[in-house]
């Protein structure tokens, strides 16, 4: 299996830092060229090397025989009743990577200006297997490059900016890292889409506005711990005990819940953020009230904010979500322990929003077709 974009285009200039994109372009190129390129990659996102309008001619016949912008494309758009956005995006190789745009709106204010939150994929497909999750029904097919990671922000805020003009600025709130894939299994490639979305060169977007998810690689979490940009870390944490936690996820086995909140206690003392704990709420499997307690207590040790997901229905898998009685319950105890913690509603359902469900339904519809 590949773990880089299989292509016969140029290299898509989406990720390469200043000073990288200056060794790449013609050698007696004047530097403010390397600036007004980037202006036109980020702030303006334009479509294509032609709209680049004050770039000389020869340059940009120079790019179009020696570069690409996006290394992949819109494929399709789905859009929620609840104003959620799925894009899925095709790769030269036709694999499918999803993106999701999450609206959460403000009282009192319309959907244009209300809190947007886009969700990314760094992976195609998913090698860890947890039981609930659609994104690793297919397997895993490859990483994402850092272009094909950075292009999932940038596909986005062109559909945003075609809806508002009232500024330039990188028109979305938040970006988490917890779409296809385990963001930590493709360490570089991140870390790489991370600096680009963070520099004042690219979307110039606060450290605190980025959160990368993962199920547990602790090596990775240790790594990431090290990482001069001060991004948030969200723990998939989905049981309280190694015994629950086992039963949804393979990777508990390799690092146990006595390797892994060490590490990630490490990433909090250093990184000085508070962490999230997400918690998939699963009837019958997680939503005990003894793992209530048992996630109080990992919250309190680690002062992390808890968010509970009720569990978003994949076809073809056999989970349920908790009745609401039993999501109340299950929170009160949270609320006795005095954690921190949201309960998430569900977005995109009628859309199916949750990780690798299109993706998974639009490959099967090609095996058939």
């Amino acid at each position: 299996m590949s773990t880089s974009t299989p292509t016969d285009s140029p290299p898509s200039l989406l990720g390469l830092s200043p000073d990288n994109l200056k060794a790449f372009l013609p050698s007696d190129l004047p530097a403010f060229r390397v600036n007004q390129l980037l202006d036109w990659i980020y702030r303006k996102r334009v479509q294509s090397f032609d709209e680049m309008s004050n770039l000389p001619t020869t340059l940009i016949n120079w790019l179009k025989d020696n570069a690409s912008l996006f290394p992949n494309r819109v494929l399709l758009l789905k859009q929620a009743s609840d104003i959620t956005e799925k894009l899925l995006l095709e790769a030269p190789d036709r694999s499918l990577i999803e993106t999701v745009l999450i609206r959460y709106p403000q009282q009192g204010v319309g959907s244009e200006t209300s809190r947007k939150t886009i969700c990314v994929s760094s992976q195609v497909g998913c090698a860890y297997g947890c039981k609930f999750c659609a994104s690793g029904l297919a397997g895993w097919k490859r990483n994402l490059s850092a272009a094909e990671i950075i292009a999932q922000f940038i596909h986005v805020g062109r559909l945003e900016d075609r809806r508002s003009t009232a500024s330039k600025d990188f028109p979305i709130d938040n970006v988490v890292f917890m779409g296809m894939g385990e963001p930590l299994a493709n360490y570089d490639a991140v870390i790489a889409a991370i600096r680009a979305l963070n520099a004042p060169w690219g979307l110039h977007m606060g450290a605190r506005r980025i959160t990368v998810s993962t199920s547990g690689l602790v090596p990775q979490i240790l790594r990431l711990a090290d990482e001069p940009v001060q991004f948030r870390l969200a723990l998939s944490l989905h049981g309280a005990s190694n015994e629950v936690r086992e039963q949804i996820m393979p990777i508990n086995r390799k690092y146990p819940l006595e390797t892994l909140l060490p590490a990630v206690k490490t990433f909090s003392e250093k990184h000085g953020r508070m962490l999230t704990l997400e918690f998939i709420l699963i009837e019958e499997v997680n939503d005990s009230l003894e793992q209530a307690h048992l996630l109080a207590d990992i919250a309190r040790d680690l002062h992390a904010h808890v968010n509970l997901i009720p569990y978003n229905r994949v076809e073809g898998l056999p989970w349920k979500r908790p009745n609401n009685a039993r999501q109340t319950a299950f929170a009160k105890v949270l609320r006795d322990h005095r954690v921190s913690f949201t309960i998430r509603k569900e977005k995109g359902h009628d859309i199916d929003a949750a990780c690798g469900q299109l993706r998974l339904q639009t490959e099967q519809n090609r095996a058939s077709a």
